[in-house]
This record gives C-alpha cells, sequence and structure tokens, in this order.
C-alpha cells in the first residue's frame, strides 16, 4: 500500500456541489446527495467533464435526520462500495436575525450540527460494514471552520456549531482508529464562495489568508492523499490561532468577523 492512496469506491457528495469532488472524480463514480437534486445539471456535467465513470444525483434533506438510516440505506444497497464520503452541506445563516429569533438559532444549528453529527455516525457504520481494501474500508471528508477554534462575536451561532462539531470529530476520529476508517477534519478560514458571497456583498471584509473553494479542495484532497487526521487552510492558520487562544477576552471581544 502506498503512502499517496485514496480508498477505492464511488464517491459519497452530501451537499450536492463541491469542489472536492471534482478532484476526486477521475475513474469513480460520483454520487450526489441534495435537497433538489434536479438542479444539479452544472455539477453533473463538471464532474463529467473531469473524468467521473459515473453521476448520479439522490434526494438527500440534511434536517431530516430520522431519514439518515434509510438514505444510507439506500445509497448501499444501489451504488456498493464507497471510497470516499464527503460531508459538504451547511448554512452560514445571518447572525444579527438569529439573536432576534431563536428558531433561526435553532435552524443553523440543526444544520451545522446536528445534522452533521448523525449523518458522520451513520456513514462511519456504512464504511465499517465493508469489506477492507489495502486494509481501509473507506474515508470521511468533514468540514470544520477556523471559526469554532475560539468563536468571536460577530458570528458566535455559526462558530460555536463548527467549535462542537470540530471537537466531535476529533473524538470520532479516534473512535475509528484502527477500524479501516480514517476520517479527514479540514479546518479553512474565510472561503470566498457562495456561501459568503451575501456576506461580502453586506459590507463584511474579506479576512486575511483568504483562500477560494478551489484552493480549499486542493489542499483537502492532498491531505487526504497523505493520510493526514487535520488539515488547517492554508497552514498559516495553524500557528496563528495557536497564538489567538491567548489574546484576553477584552480585546478579543472587539475583534472584527
Amino acid at each position: 500500500m502506498t503512502a499517496d492512496r485514496i480508498p477505492d469506491g464511488a464517491v459519497l457528495l452530501l451537499g450536492g456541489r463541491s469542489e472536492v469532488a471534482r478532484r476526486l472524480a477521475p475513474g469513480r463514480d460520483v454520487i450526489l446527495a441534495a435537497r433538489r437534486p434536479e438542479y444539479l445539471d452544472e455539477q453533473i456535467a463538471l464532474l463529467r467533464e473531469a473524468g467521473a465513470t459515473g453521476v448520479f444525483p439522490i434526494a438527500f434533506d440534511a434536517d431530516r435526520t430520522d431519514e439518515h438510516a434509510a438514505f444510507l440505506a439506500e445509497v448501499a444497497d444501489r451504488f456498493g462500495r464507497i471510497g470516499v464520503a464527503v460531508v459538504a452541506f451547511g448554512i452560514l445563516g445571518d447572525q444579527t436575525r438569529a439573536e432576534e429569533d431563536p428558531q433561526h438559532a435553532v435552524q443553523i444549528a440543526q444544520t451545522d450540527y446536528v445534522a452533521q453529527v448523525s449523518i458522520l455516525l451513520g456513514l462511519a457504520k456504512l464504511l465499517r460494514a465493508q469489506d477492507p481494501r489495502d486494509g481501509e474500508r473507506g474515508a470521511i471528508i468533514a468540514f470544520s471552520s477556523v471559526a469554532g477554534v475560539r468563536v468571536r462575536k460577530a458570528n458566535f451561532v455559526y462558530g460555536s456549531t463548527k467549535a462542537g462539531l470540530d471537537g466531535f470529530v476529533q473524538g470520532f476520529t479516534d473512535a475509528l482508529h484502527g477500524s479501516g476508517v480514517r476520517v479527514l477534519l479540514a479546518r479553512p478560514g474565510f472561503i470566498v464562495g457562495a456561501m459568503t458571497r451575501d456576506l461580502m456583498a453586506s459590507g463584511v471584509q474579506q479576512a486575511p489568508f483568504s483562500r477560494t473553494a478551489p484552493q480549499v479542495a486542493e489542499a483537502t484532497v492532498h491531505a487526504l492523499r497523505r493520510r493526514r487526521r487535520a488539515v488547517w487552510i492554508p497552514g498559516v492558520l495553524r500557528p496563528l490561532y495557536a497564538g489567538l487562544r491567548f489574546v484576553p477576552q477584552a480585546l478579543w471581544r472587539r475583534m472584527p468577523r
């Protein structure tokens, strides 16, 4: 088994759109799981162009956690072996609205934490049931954020979900050690892309060390190939946030977004 390897099997993309899937697509089937799979024509074309052997859209509502087990059973029955599962769904939400409307805050927490916990545990069960190939049963990519390393007042609802998810995935990874299922935790900084487009349009400045979605995908897939457990994107954020942990609270609360 070489050091630079991605587990055999199809790519399961939970969220429907991701640059990561394009980089994993060559020579593999890709399953696009999204709430509205009928609107994925552009993504399907891009994946076929990238070299996917087949692209299969399938309905998936992340917030319907009671349906996750049945959904994953259907995936296993229809598509067979999953090599890599990419958990790429989530919402940024509106911090100002969340402070005035607790139900909006709950929706952010539901999608960005509760639903993630549910599907990650389900994926672990699915992959552990697969026969090992070269000692591996499959891999899971989960996306945290530096927003969860030390939560700021400007986005504390979203940041708190990432803090919880980050801690969950760390323990989740340790629990799967030796099972043949590996987990990669990606911690990107500010991503210039669809999720932050409205944020920047509202006047929020692009953060230092920002990266585009393709740059995040490139770093994530490289880390997966190298069997890393976690990747900071860009890498400079790791020592930076190690220092920011020690910033006094009186100064931290003045930090901009």
